[in-house]
């Protein structure tokens, strides 16, 4: 109880450091959310020469999006800087699929070449402590891949046209850090969410289980959870070159 309490403790100051806004909580008897409250883009400034042949982007998620956005290195930053497209981000702090602050209202409907997606980790954590997360893993995305808040969330966002990229989390392979326990609950979404990217030749699942060298601490901040700038360079990197080979 100690541990899990530390944990969330954790969290919680990382979330503090980030100033990002919040979106309406949702619903807990019918599982929808409210609408959100307004949510302010990150407008960044590009090339007119970028724009007339740009890509216009949405990146939605929670707080491996999130970080070092105030230093201007996060995620979104680096896939603007590589692509020299116009990007619109979302990514919200401690946001998950059920309860809590709600991620899915981060998608706005738009003309939207790509859109870029993490989450589920916020679920295991808070929903079942990374032990025995069959049950909300299964909400999260069936064993199969077919079915589950992602895959139809996925679905509503490939329905207007756009493109999506769905990121894996960052591990910390050597490394103890607070969350070691999620190792096993986070393979096994990835496993899921490979399936279900199968099943879409427009969807394409990322994994950066395999982005930090073992014993290495300089992907990650402080707290050993969150990305550092560093770690959010090269999840960006990863993003970009999928998304320009798909041009």
């Amino acid at each position: 109880m100690l541990k899990r309490f530390l944990i969330i403790f954790t969290l919680l100051l990382a979330g503090c450091v980030e100033t990002a806004p919040v979106p309406s909580v949702q619903d807990v008897a019918t599982g929808q959310s409210a609408a959100p409250a307004p949510t302010q883009a990150v407008s960044r400034p590009v090339a007119a020469s970028d724009k007339a042949r740009g890509l216009r982007i949405l990146v939605i998620g929670d707080s491996m999006f999130a970080s070092n956005r105030l230093a201007g290195a996060s995620v979104a930053d680096v896939i603007e800087k590589e692509l020299g497209a116009e990007v619109t981000d979302y990514a919200t702090v401690g946001a998950r699929y059920f309860l809590g602050i709600p991620l899915r209202p981060q998608y706005r409907a738009g003309d939207w070449d790509w859109v870029v997606v993490n989450g589920g980790g916020n679920d295991l954590l808070f929903g079942c402590g990374c032990g025995k997360c069959t049950g909300v893993l299964d909400r999260l995305v069936s064993g199969d891949g077919s079915a589950g808040i992602i895959p139809a969330f996925v679905a509503k966002i490939r329905s207007s046209g756009a493109k999506v990229v769905y990121s894996g989390y960052l591990r910390n392979p050597g490394v103890q850090t607070p969350i070691k326990s999620c190792g096993p609950a986070g393979n096994e979404l990835d496993r899921r969410l490979t399936l279900m990217a199968g099943f879409d030749p427009g969807v394409t699942f990322l994994p950066m289980s395999d982005l930090v060298p073992h014993g290495d601490r300089s992907y990650h901040g402080i707290d050993l959870i969150h990305p550092s700038v560093k770690g959010s360079r090269g999840i960006g990197k990863r993003i970009a070159a999928v998304i320009a080979k798909g041009r």
